[in-house]
């Protein structure tokens, strides 16, 4: 590899990172704020300090496995997994003012349940590619099964919320 293909390799990898940290930004304009703290909450809600360190490193590990996936042929070669991708990633994007900003738990529940599907699928298109990519993407998967069961129990649990 030449020095022009690892500068395009970093600079990659760093516009993957920055891409796919814009998706949180949409959650600065939702924060959980007063109504998310009055909520019935099932026993095995997280505290609120786990949120920031498990999305960071979710985030990261997401932004490496495109990078990975992007490394075997560049978006012309790689279009179908990484269209994938930018669809999982908006569907995180909206998940957060659907249910902070607009407190729609049952509608973030349906978008909960389409960001499931389409990191599943986006999983196993990573995986077909290059498998470190697709293994990078299943603490992923893990923690939004569990967000899914929680947006669950949390809608359930307030019902006029």
């Amino acid at each position: 590899m030449n020095s022009s293909s690892k500068l395009r390799s970093v600079l990659a990898l760093i516009g993957f990172l920055v891409i796919t940290f814009c998706a949180p930004a949409f959650g600065a304009f939702a924060p959980p704020g007063e109504w998310y703290a009055g909520l019935v909450k099932p026993s095995w809600n997280p505290p609120a300090w786990v949120f920031g360190p498990a999305w960071t490193l979710l985030y990261t590990l997401m932004a490496v496995a495109a990078w990975l996936v992007w490394k075997r042929g560049g978006f012309g070669g790689q279009k179908g997994p990484l269209t994938l991708y930018f669809i999982q990633l908006a569907l995180n994007a909206v998940w957060t003012p659907v249910f902070f900003g607009a407190h729609e738990l049952g509608w973030a529940l349906v978008v909960i349940l389409m960001l499931w599907l389409a990191i599943f699928a986006t999983l196993l298109s990573f995986w077909r590619v290059r498998q470190m990519a697709g293994l990078l993407f299943v603490p992923y998967l893990a923690w939004v099964s569990f967000a899914t069961a929680l947006n669950f129990m949390l809608w359930r649990l307030n019902p006029a919320a």
